[in-house]
């Protein structure tokens, strides 16, 4: 799929990495700081894989995904100042961070009519806006002429603390080791996968976040910025 010519009135900011590098805190932050849109790719592969679950099909079953690829309605919707997704018209913000549809995702992510058909809704979200987008080839695939682009990484076993403490925020109960098995696998799947595999664009920048605070890493993308657009 062909991007779209690049609308040189606003600008994209890109955030990739795998699972717990950090990416939503710093993404959600950065554009808080800059006053942008922030665009949470991930959320759109969730509300999909939310729809597939409410619908029985099974998330590993990419032949009933492709067929399903332009039947389910996947919308992000900004509701008194907050951002909501909807899947099929049903609001799913708060079932697409439960652990059963995280793991759902990567599968149904890796499907090729998934992501044409998500790719195709993503620069349509962030299209005349200057936006933070964070996903897994937001630099590589998506938004291929942003303005800065930044791979965020952090080593597997803190990315997993790390998700565990966000399941527990949700009052969500989870083995440790349990996620960083889950880790470990859906990088395995993500690296490896045919079509836009998680790697870093050629010109991103690559940031290891393991002894950094958000704060630190948003003030250095924030400098990059800087540097880019002087």
């Amino acid at each position: 799929m062909k991007p779209p010519a690049p609308d040189h009135s606003c600008h994209v900011i890109t955030i990739d990495g795998p699972a717990g590098a950090g990416k939503s805190t710093v993404a959600g932050m950065l554009a808080k700081r800059l006053g942008w849109f922030h665009l949470d790719s991930g959320s759109t592969y969730r509300a999909f894989a939310a729809a597939v679950l409410r619908r029985g099909v099974s998330p590993t079953d990419a032949r009933a995904l492709a067929a399903l690829a332009g039947d389910i309605l996947v919308e992000i919707r900004e509701e008194d100042g907050a951002t909501r997704v909807f899947a099929d018209g049903e609001d799913v913000t708060d079932f697409i961070r439960t652990p059963e549809v995280s793991r759902a995702s990567s599968p149904v992510s890796a499907v090729p009519e998934v992501r044409a058909r998500l790719v195709e809704l993503q620069r349509s979200i962030a299209e005349g806006r200057n936006t933070v987008a964070e996903g897994r080839d937001m630099g590589t695939v998506v938004f291929p002429d942003a303005a800065v682009k930044v791979f965020l990484t952090a080593s597997p076993r803190e990315r997993a603390r790390r998700r565990v403490r966000d399941f527990e925020k949700q009052n969500q109960i989870v083995s440790e080791e349990e996620v960083l098995a889950e880790i470990l696998e859906r990088d395995a799947r993500d690296s490896t996968r045919a079509v836009s595999p998680l790697q870093p664009a050629p010109d991103a920048y690559i940031l290891e976040t393991d002894h950094l605070t958000p704060d630190e890493v948003v003030d250095r993308i924030v400098a990059w910025y800087v540097d880019a657009t002087l």
